[in-house]
């Protein structure tokens, strides 16, 4: 599989979530958001795993705002604050209120154990996929080249080990029974410093 045999919705929902990832996301957050979109179309499309590509788009590209100044949250954990936002945006972009929610469930599942997130849900599945791919470095193996290559070449990790690294310890120590404070005692430094998709 190449960059180009992935399926890129051009709808108005996903342009304008898009926009909204590149207004408040650093550049290499924005990039994560993208990498974590095409390596969970690819994965779906290579392995026949029938999924709605614009509503994994949206939360691809909105799965992380929890983590932003503008939208952090010192009550919930920043997967459950995308979620909201997702809701939101849903509702701007006209959803009704069952694909609204539909966003917001995949967007708090892409931080769940794989085994937790429900079989029905394969837009949920291949994002929790594809953001371990790209943080943990979980079955990077898996991905294709030239695909893997080109993902990076386009989309490439800048600061991401270092910028992630701090963003969940920074809410681990605020959230301590958040999975992120989990992820930060499991280690999450050390394997976003081992991702092969670093090199």
């Amino acid at each position: 599989m190449k960059y180009d045999d992935i399926v890129v919705p051009d709808t108005a929902a996903c342009r304008l979530a898009l926009e909204v990832a590149t207004e408040f996301h650093s550049p290499s957050l924005l990039n994560h958001s993208i990498r974590a979109y095409l390596f969970a179309a690819a994965h779906g499309q290579g392995h026949g795993i029938g999924f709605d590509a614009e509503l994994l788009y949206v939360a691809s590209m909105l799965h992380d705002i929890g983590l932003t100044r503008e939208f952090d949250s010192h009550t919930v954990p920043f997967e459950e604050a995308g979620g909201h936002v997702a809701w939101v945006f849903g509702a701007g972009a006209g959803w009704p209120a069952e694909r609204r929610r539909r966003a917001a469930e995949v967007i708090i599942r892409h931080m769940w154990d794989a085994a937790d997130v429900p079989e029905d849900d394969p837009e949920g599945r291949l994002l929790e996929l594809s953001t371990a791919m790209d943080i943990s470095g979980r079955q990077t193996g898996e991905i294709p080249e030239p695909l893997r290559s080109e993902v990076l070449a386009r989309h490439p990790r800048l600061d991401l080990v270092k910028e992630f690294a701090a963003c969940m310890t920074e809410q681990g120590a605020r959230k301590p029974d958040s999975i992120a404070a989990g992820f930060v005692r499991g280690g999450i430094a050390d394997k976003l410093a081992g991702n092969p998709l670093n090199s």
